[in-house]
C-alpha cells in the first residue's frame, strides 16, 4: 500500500478556514504575529512527519467592489494577515525535512522579483520550497494593484501562462549547469558564457535578465495549483506537480482527478506527474461518541457570518447587499470562485441549492471526518482508492489539530501503511517524485540550454 502525503493547510492570519475558531480557548491562531507560534507549529509538523506546511494567502478583501467589509474585520477573516514568504525563511532554519509551500498570485509580484525571492527561499531551505500558483479572485485585490477591475476568469489563466513562461526562463534557462565556479585560484566566481539574458518580450512583461540567483537545489520550486474550473484544470494539467482539490465525495474526486490526468496526457505528460491533495478537517476521539461531543463543542465557535463572507456568494456583486434567500446558486454571476459554486451544487444532488442554504453548506465546505482514528483511517482509504494522493489537513486550532493528528491518528495510519515512518532524504521534489528538478516532460524543461543553443546558432 502506498503511503498518503500530508500537508498542514494554514495561513498567516487569525481566521483562515474555520471562521470563529480563533475564539476557542486552546487556539493560538489569533497570535499569528508571534513567530514562536509558527516555529512551535513547524516543529510539531516535522515531528508528525508532515510533508509540507502549505500557506494560503490573499492580497485583498472578500466581497464586491465598494461592498461593506465590517464582517471581514469583525471576524478577522484573513485580515489582518501577513506575507507568508517572509515567514518561511524563519521556519526553514528551524526545520530539516518539512516542505514549505506558499501562495503567491500572478497579480501581486513582477515575475522577475518573484523568481528571485523563490530562489532565495529555496537556497535557504536547501530545496524545500513549493509555490501555490493562483490568479486571485478578489476584486479588491485587483484594485490594490492598480487595476479597475478583476481580469476575466479565463484571461487570468492566459496571464498566468506568460508569468510562468518568464519564471521558467529565469529558473531553468538563464543559468546553465556548471556556471557557478567559485574558483579561487583563477579568480573566477561564475562562467560568463553559461549565464544568459532571457530577453522575454510578451503581452504583459518585458524581462531582459539574467536571473540574479544561481540555480537553487530544485531550480524551479515544487508547483502547486488549486483551480478546479475547466480553465484551472487545463492550467494544472500543463504545469502543476500537485493540485489542491476540494470535492464533496470520493466519486467526485475520482472524476476530477481522472479528467485532469487525461488533460495532462494530452499535454505530453504522464498521469502520475501530478499528485492530488484533498482538503479535510478531522475531529478525533477515543470513541465515536467522544468525537461527536468534540465536534459539537467546536461547532459552538463557528461563525456563519464569517463563512458567508468568505464564500463571496451570498451578496450582490453590484452593491454588496445580501441576495434574496430563494436566489438559486446557479443564477449567481461571479468572476471568481466558480469551482466553489460547482462544489455546493454537487453537494445537493437532485435539487438546486439557494442562497438560503449557504450558511449550512459553506460551514461544511471541506469534508470533515469525525470518529476514532480507526474510523478516520477507513475513510482515508476510500479517498485514496478514488485516486487521492495526499491530504491538506485543515485545522480547527493551531497547534492542537496537528498535535492530535501526530499523537492519535498517525500511529494507526502507519500500521496500515497509509503514512510513512520516516522522511526520505533530499529536496521536497526528491521526497515526492524521486528527483530534485522538474522532469523532461514538464513545459519548463524546454528552456534548459535554450539560450546556449540560441547563442551558438547566432
Amino acid at each position: 500500500m502506498t503511503a498518503l502525503l500530508f500537508n498542514a493547510f494554514v495561513m498567516n492570519t487569525g481566521s483562515h478556514i474555520q471562521h470563529g475558531l480563533w475564539r476557542h480557548p486552546e487556539a493560538r491562531q489569533a497570535d499569528f504575529n508571534d513567530i514562536d507560534v509558527w516555529i512551535e507549529l513547524a516543529k510539531t509538523l516535522e515531528a508528525g512527519l508532515f510533508d509540507a506546511a502549505f500557506f494560503a494567502d490573499v492580497v485583498g478583501l472578500y466581497g464586491p467592489v465598494g461592498g461593506d467589509y465590517s464582517v471581514n474585520v469583525r471576524e478577522g477573516l484573513q485580515i489582518p494577515s501577513n506575507d507568508p514568504s517572509v515567514l518561511l525563511s524563519a521556519l526553514a532554519v528551524h526545520t530539516e525535512h518539512l516542505g514549505l509551500a506558499f501562495t503567491s498570485s500572478v497579480l501581486q509580484a513582477h515575475p522577475f522579483e518573484f523568481a528571485r525571492r523563490a530562489s532565495t527561499l529555496d537556497h535557504i531551505s536547501k530545496g524545500r520550497i513549493a509555490w501555490n500558483i493562483v490568479t486571485s479572485t478578489q476584486e479588491n485585490a485587483a484594485r490594490n494593484f492598480g487595476f479597475d477591475r478583476l481580469t476575466e476568469h479565463d484571461e487570468r489563466y492566459e496571464w498566468a501562462d506568460e508569468y510562468l513562461e518568464v519564471v521558467y526562463k529565469l529558473w531553468e534557462g538563464s543559468w546553465d549547469d556548471g556556471a557557478l565556479l567559485k574558483d579561487r585560484e583563477r579568480g573566477i566566481f561564475s562562467d560568463h558564457s553559461r549565464i544568459h539574458k532571457i530577453h522575454h518580450v510578451g503581452k504583459r512583461y518585458r524581462v531582459e535578465g539574467p536571473h540574479l540567483p544561481s540555480p537553487s537545489p530544485q531550480r524551479t520550486p515544487l508547483l502547486f495549483q488549486a483551480g478546479s474550473s475547466p480553465a484551472g484544470r487545463a492550467f494544472a494539467a500543463r504545469n502543476a506537480e500537485a493540485q489542491f482539490i476540494s470535492t464533496p465525495n470520493p466519486a467526485a474526486a475520482k472524476e476530477l482527478i481522472s479528467e485532469t490526468r487525461d488533460l495532462a496526457e494530452r499535454a505530453g505528460r504522464r498521469r502520475d506527474d501530478i499528485k492530488f491533495f484533498q482538503g479535510f478537517a478531522f475531529v478525533i476521539g477515543s470513541t465515536e461518541e467522544e468525537a461527536r461531543r468534540k465536534e459539537a463543542e467546536l461547532d459552538q465557535y463557528v461563525s456563519v457570518d464569517g463563512f458567508l463572507a468568505h464564500s463571496n456568494l451570498g451578496v450582490s456583486q453590484d452593491d454588496g447587499r445580501p441576495l434574496p434567500p430563494d436566489t438559486l446558486l446557479k443564477d449567481i454571476e461571479t468572476n471568481g470562485g466558480r469551482s466553489h459554486i460547482d462544489w455546493l451544487r454537487k453537494r445537493e444532488p437532485g435539487r438546486e441549492p439557494t442562497v438560503g442554504d449557504l450558511g449550512r453548506l459553506v460551514a461544511k465546505r471541506h469534508p470533515r471526518f469525525v470518529g476514532t482514528p480507526e474510523q478516520i483511517a477507513d475513510e482515508l482509504l476510500r479517498w485514496q482508492e478514488a485516486g487521492v494522493d495526499g491530504i491538506n489537513l485543515i485545522n480547527w486550532t493551531i497547534p492542537g489539530s496537528y498535535w492530535e493528528f501526530a499523537e492519535y491518528l498517525l500511529p494507526v495510519l502507519q500500521e496500515r501503511g497509509l503514512a510513512k515512518r520516516e522522511y526520505a532524504k533530499g529536496t521536497l521534489r526528491q521526497k515526492l517524485f524521486g528527483r530534485d528538478t522538474l522532469n523532461e516532460r514538464h513545459p519548463a524543461a524546454r528552456y534548459r540550454g535554450a539560450f546556449s543553443r540560441r547563442l551558438a546558432a547566432e
